[in-house]
């Protein structure tokens, strides 16, 4: 007997909307639309409740105690480590690092790995797109090793051009760095290319995957690449939390270079002795209430399930790419084939941030600026761009009530 054929569920963005507390308010009296998701994304229920029952019943520090809360903590804490080692696909719960964000994991690849080895006359690749975080760490440690930073170029659709990545490899660069998904752009990079390429050459890549851990299945190991990053507050978890996995033979090699309690094995006034990966890398209280939502957020991510979020994304990113160039003077940045729903454009002799403004008053929240990508904006000779970027709980009502503000503050304008 043939089975059954099975149905596809219709995504029902307003049955997930019910769990964002936030996304009910109100600003100036109007219903919140809020775009601003590539800034940080709305926290669920989920995550708030599990803050909230660690600190009113289980809050005490982690790795220190033998009493019950501290047990409590600790085993709560490192089970998040578990969850993001399923998550990524790491080989090992071991080459999970917890950070605030990834800031501060690619700070701690450039102070740890990077700045040890890096020779006058060595180079740093990366791509015109890049995050300022992919960015300024690897200045700052060029300039104390006598390196150079490079940049590999990207077209004016805003996809990174492959072989002049790979043209770039020369036998100077001892490392590089891509951007996963362009926080400006949308951009989703063809990242396995370039890891390739950076394997036969031995040179470690390091992808910046702040903003495609939200929206994308990430596995590290088909990925090919050395060290992946991410943030926390954009995957719906609390800010300050963030994950550094990196291949464990680079953990084991890499000094630490913020220290504290907790990555040690013993303190003399002669000698420090450290403790392995993942610890080593992990000095101090971290934010343990933080992981913990970290840990819900992916429990949450999960039970919608990643394939269903990005296809009800790449719906509404359809939806509003067309709306968008039915306004006048309207110029959208990036136009890649494979992104994520994010929209980047500006409005003829209306600057992003008076457009932003006005918008807000409209109760719609969007970003306006450089987004901290002041290289790409040089690329587009802009100062600045207004940027909407859509979550699985926004609606293709929003989205209209969105355009129709447009079409009302521009008359304002222009």
């Amino acid at each position: 007997m043939n089975a059954m054929p099975q149905t596809q569920v219709a995504f029902d963005p307003l049955r997930y909307r019910a769990d964002f507390p936030l996304l009910a308010r109100s600003v100036h009296g109007k219903p919140l639309v809020y775009f601003d998701n590539a800034n940080t994304a709305q926290k669920p229920r989920q995550v708030i409740e599990a803050v909230d029952a660690f600190y009113r019943e289980h809050n005490a520090n982690v790795a220190r105690a033998v009493h019950t809360l501290g047990e409590e903590a600790t085993s709560a804490y490192e089970a998040v480590r578990d969850k993001v080692m399923k998550f990524i696909n790491a080989p090992s719960r071991d080459e999970v690092i917890f950070t605030s964000g990834t800031t501060q994991a690619i700070n701690t690849v450039a102070y740890s790995y990077a700045l040890p080895r890096l020779q006058t006359g060595d180079e740093i690749l990366v791509t015109t797109m890049e995050h300022h975080a992919n960015i300024v760490p690897w200045q700052l440690v060029a300039a104390r090793t006598g390196a150079r930073v490079i940049a590999a170029p990207i077209t004016q659709s805003g996809e990174i051009i492959v072989e002049e990545f790979i043209k770039r490899l020369t036998p100077n660069v001892k490392l590089a760095g891509v951007v996963h998904v362009s926080n400006v752009l949308g951009t989703i990079n063809p990242v396995r290319e370039p890891a390739r390429a950076c394997r036969a050459r031995g040179v470690p890549l390091l992808i910046d995957g702040s903003q495609g851990a939200p929206h994308l299945p990430i596995d590290v190991q088909a990925l090919g690449c050395d060290f992946y990053a991410f943030t926390g507050h954009k995957l719906f978890a609390p800010t300050g939390t963030g994950v550094l996995w990196a291949r464990k033979e680079h953990l084991a090699a890499m000094p630490p270079f913020f220290g504290g309690g907790e990555m040690i094995k013993t303190v003399s006034f002669e000698k420090t002795t450290f403790a392995d990966a993942p610890h080593k890398f992990e000095a101090g209280t971290p934010n343990i209430a933080g992981f913990i939502g970290l840990g819900a957020a992916l429990d949450y991510v999960d039970a919608v399930g990643l394939d269903r979020i990005g296809a009800a994304e790449h719906e509404l990113l359809v939806y509003a790419t067309h709306a968008l160039k039915s306004v006048p003077g309207l110029r959208l940045f990036g136009e890649a084939k494979e992104k994520t729903a994010v929209l980047s454009f500006l409005i003829d002799g209306v600057h992003a941030h008076d457009l932003a403004t006005l918008l807000d008053h409209e109760g719609i929240a969007v970003r306006s600026g450089h987004h901290c990508a002041h290289p790409m904006m040089q690329f587009y000779r802009v100062p600045a761009t207004l940027r909407a970027s859509l979550s699985f709980y926004n609606t293709k009502a929003e989205i209209d009530y969105f355009v129709e503000a447009i079409a009302r503050v521009r008359k304002m304008l222009v």
